[in-house]
């Protein structure tokens, strides 16, 4: 399937700001773009790329004083299969877990694992390790925290959000990270666009958080916000949680002024220059 995504952002800065933004696809998924997600920027400034320490793809450029849009707009071709499941996928032992997956074992910003280890030990101790815990981790996630947008706080960490059972995806996907982590399961925050394919379409559209957990001696896809296999996902960046991969980094203040995402299955490429309607 193809599936058409993108975003126009705004914000209004009132002196040059230097900003970094993640927002580009990562590596992994160029070769299945149809059209490519081009970043333009009004008024236009320069900008250039780099890789971070996870591999994703950050830009950097100074916004003016002012109103500034960055927008993109691409086509990407998609499987149109919903996330594997592996039930038989099993755990690996900490001693020989590869070198590049320590790093999310351990407590970062927003994943308090030394708060909630005795909570995680205490709730999915006695649950076989494998596919079956981690499935457990993202049940009890999902059923105990409630999705309220108007509940959303940028500085919540997992174990606020467990005290509190309120919050976004990314709230889910934190705690869903840290109890992981707590168990000894290597886990990593994910934010990309995740249309609402195959499923009721709930707008506005946004950027989503999910998680991939190390099982079965890979990198397997977990959600628990929606939690059940969902169609086209795109992942944006990788990282620790939500600290490593900010969609917009401004070094000085700034004014989010405009907002808007899309994700959806199309049936052929777009005529060249039509806009997102």
């Amino acid at each position: 399937m193809l599936i058409r995504f993108g975003y126009e952002i705004s914000v209004n800065c009132q002196q040059p700001t230097p900003m970094i933004s993640l927002l580009a696809l990562r590596d992994e998924r160029l070769s299945d773009l149809r059209m490519p997600d081009t970043v333009m920027t009004t008024p236009e400034v320069p900008t250039s790329l780099y890789r971070d320490l996870f591999g994703n793809t950050c830009r950097r450029f100074v916004a003016p004083a002012g109103d500034l849009t960055l927008m993109a707009d691409g086509v990407i071709a998609d499987s149109g299969l919903t996330d594997p499941v592996d039930w038989s996928a099993q755990e690996t032992p900490i001693a020989n877990l590869p070198d590049d997956t320590l790093v999310y074992l351990l407590g970062s910003r927003y994943c308090e694992t030394d708060r909630l280890s005795q909570l995680a030990w205490d709730m999915f101790g006695h649950i076989a390790p494998g596919w079956g815990r981690v499935q457990a981790i993202c049940d009890f996630v999902h059923n105990h925290i409630r999705f309220d947008y108007q509940n959303a706080r940028n500085t919540r960490t997992a174990y606020e959000a467990w005290q509190e059972g309120t919050g976004v995806c990314r709230d889910f996907t934190h705690l869903g990270i840290a109890l992981c982590r707590c168990m000894n399961i290597p886990a990593r925050y994910i934010n990309g666009y995740l249309g609402d394919i195959g499923v009721p379409v709930v707008l506005p559209m946004d950027f989503s958080a999910w998680m991939e957990v190390y099982v079965g001696g890979r990198w397997m896809t977990f959600d628990p916000r929606n939690n059940q296999p969902r169609i086209g996902r795109i992942v944006v960046a990788r990282g620790r949680d939500a600290a490593d991969v900010p969609l917009l980094h401004s070094f000085g203040p700034h004014m989010l002024t405009g907002f808007k995402v899309w994700c959806e299955e199309v049936q052929a490429l777009p005529a060249e220059g039509s806009p997102h309607s």
